[in-house]
């Protein structure tokens, strides 16, 4: 067995000193700069007093104030900025490790994740608390992720320590991407700085059934089918459906464009002949004829010479079909009782039996009514994504019931992605250069 396998590091060991982490990094910058200056200022009076001694020195000392007020001024505001320059330095690289070690160490104190006994100090001969068993944290921060292991000591607090997922997730502002338990420790991994992990839209690549869409983050459509997509006006919903619309083209895939608005989907009419739809018999009637092509996909994958059981459309080489319905709810809404339980009836085949044939859904909304999205059709569509700010009832909609703390911040084209990981994390969508023309990239895509 090899050392590598008999050792691993497991990142920097949490101990009760680090609950002032900041305060004693901050000290062990600045004060031996300002001891130094201020040894430097008085060092002829510091000679005198080596020579003469204290109490002749203090017989014939006089103030200088001149010399005091500038010893002071100089010796304290170098230290601040050295100090400063070195948190605008390495702020990303140290601080943050510094600050979440503090953390770490404060939520274990405060937790009492820890057990103690009575002793006397032999300084003051009062009973002070010393600690006799504090758990075994490791903190190390990773290519942007935050991982933390927990020995399992079988100390009683175990169980606890296997349920610290949320208050990471708070404590720190990120995202927590998977839990492990390995060689006697329970990891948690954490993604930080998600912002740093967004992408342009030339990266925004379909490849082999999977898109890009974050560095962390891919939507594999042909594994976790169908994507819903929430968010009110002004947080970069169309931009990312534009974004979806022109990478699938330029994969080559059957995109199909559903607008009930007549807004901004439907000027791609222009670069996609025949293929966007705005009113109701047209959206109704492609609604129809997917399923249509999808259960004649089925029939002709079957008879195919070489279908095999278990693979699905991309192994006879058959394209993807998407089928791109923008303001889902708002066309529903406008639907007459038996017309809306049509299309339902039609969008439920898709959903259900889309993943094998390569037919999938895009649904956008502004809010996901759960009575369009009932029988378990919501929990169908394997990609969820929140862009822009959202009520707590329209999260509730979107992702279900979940304890996960969500936070808006004022990005255009932010908000948060299931992406069938069990996890929802912080997102952002491809980013769109000013200026940029989608009708053109879009035909360039097309042609290319």
């Amino acid at each position: 067995m090899t050392i590598s396998k008999l050792w691993k590091y497991k990142g920097t060991k949490i101990r009760p000193r680090h609950k002032n982490n900041v305060m004693k990094t901050g000290a062990l910058i600045s004060v031996p700069v300002f001891l130094l200056l201020m040894t430097l200022f008085w060092k002829d009076h510091l000679w005198i007093l080596y020579e003469k001694g204290v109490e002749d020195t203090f017989q014939n000392f006089t103030f200088n104030i001149p010399l005091i007020i500038t010893s002071l001024t100089v010796s304290i505001v170098v230290p601040t900025a050295i100090l400063l320059g070195w948190l605008y330095m390495f702020r990303k690289q140290k601080l943050n490790k510094i600050y979440h070690r503090q953390k770490i160490s404060r939520m274990i104190l405060s937790n009492k994740f820890y057990e103690s006994k009575s002793v006397k100090s032999r300084i003051t001969g009062r009973m002070v608390q010393k600690i006799t068993y504090f758990p075994r944290f490791y903190y190390r921060l990773k290519d942007g992720h935050i991982i933390i292991k927990i020995a399992m000591d079988m100390s009683r607090f175990q169980q606890r320590f296997m349920e610290l997922g949320k208050e990471f997730e708070n404590g720190f502002f990120c995202d927590l991407v998977s839990t492990d338990m390995e060689d006697g420790f329970f990891t948690y991994k954490l993604l930080y700085d998600a912002g740093e992990n967004r992408i342009s839209i030339d990266d925004a690549v379909v490849n082999k059934g999977s898109m890009k869409l974050m560095k962390h983050i891919d939507w594999a459509f042909d594994k976790l089918p169908h994507m819903l997509i929430s968010g009110g006006t002004g947080g970069g919903k169309t931009y990312f459906i534009l974004t979806l619309v022109k990478s699938l083209v330029a994969s080559g895939a059957d995109v199909r464009i559903l607008d009930p608005k007549n807004a901004d989907l439907a000027d791609l009419e222009e670069v996609l002949e025949g293929k966007v739809f705005s009113r109701k018999n047209g959206i109704m009637m492609t609604l129809r004829k997917s399923v249509e092509d999808m259960m004649q996909r089925m029939d002709d994958m079957k008879n195919h010479p070489k279908y095999r059981t278990g693979e699905n459309y991309a192994y006879l080489g058959y394209k993807p079909v998407f089928i791109i319905f923008d303001e889902y709810v708002a066309f529903m809404d406008m639907l007459t009782f038996q017309e809306r339980e049509t299309a339902i009836q039609d969008i439920k085949q898709i959903i259900m039996l889309g993943r094998q044939m390569g037919f999938f859904l895009v649904a956008g909304a502004q809010r996901p009514d759960a009575k369009y999205f009932a029988d378990g059709i919501r929990d169908q569509f394997n990609f969820r994504v929140s862009l822009g700010k959202m009520s707590e009832t329209g999260y509730a909609m979107l992702f279900g019931d979940t304890d996960k703390k969500f936070v808006e911040k004022d990005i255009k084209g932010r908000g948060y992605a299931y992406a069938g990981t069990g996890n929802i994390m912080e997102f952002y969508s491809p980013l769109i250069p000013n200026g940029y023309d989608f009708i053109e990239e879009i035909r360039l895509a097309k042609g290319a």
